[in-house]
């Protein structure tokens, strides 16, 4: 009796063994393949519409997602093993990770240069001047501390050096105290 139970049971696990191994269509790895891709799709879509990805991520997040497609497309509807499906999957789970790695990142802040932020203030203080909302006294000032901080920052970044970060940092503070102050003045 024991003798056939365990016959029996060889027979089953080669049976199953057999099966999984052998070549056949897997309609629910094709099911599971076609809702990943759409709901990666959809990611990409709403991270694109929502800013979280640039138009350069979504690019490639679509081509790679393409890729995947395209091998979906190949094994589709054909007697293939079961490996090939699960391969397939891996692709497609690594990519989701992928995208909900650059949606769950926040977009980066452009800051304008310093440079930029010189020539800006330069341009209120000339302008609030020749309207005539600050006093030649008031435009003065302002214009001798965003002298001095050109000055220094010239002086850093002279003969094409790299600033330091933390001579950035005070460079950055300097120009917010003397925005905040004309803000103050011409918001009067």
């Amino acid at each position: 009796m024991k003798k056939i139970l365990f016959a029996s049971l060889v027979l089953v696990t080669v049976f199953i063994l057999a099966q999984c191994a052998s070549m056949q269509r897997w309609p629910t790895y094709e099911r599971t393949a076609e809702d990943k891709m759409t709901v990666i799709q959809q990611k990409i879509g709403e991270g694109l519409k929502t800013g979280a990805l640039t138009p350069e991520q979504a690019q490639i997040f679509l081509a790679k997602l393409e890729d995947i497609r395209r091998d979906y497309l190949l094994l589709r509807e054909k007697n293939v093993y079961r490996d090939e499906w699960e391969s397939l999957l891996g692709r497609l789970d690594v990519l989701d990770a992928d995208v909900n790695r650059a949606l769950a990142r926040p977009p980066k802040v452009e800051i304008p240069p310093l440079e930029d932020r010189l020539i800006v203030l330069q341009r209120r203080i000339d302008d609030a001047r020749t309207t005539g909302r600050v006093t030649l006294t008031e435009a003065r000032e302002f214009q001798v501390r965003l002298d001095a901080i050109r000055s220094d920052y010239l002086r850093m970044t002279e003969g094409g050096r790299f600033i330091r970060y933390e001579d950035k940092a005070e460079i950055t503070r300097r120009l917010d105290l003397l925005e905040i102050d004309i803000n103050r003045y011409l918001l009067k």
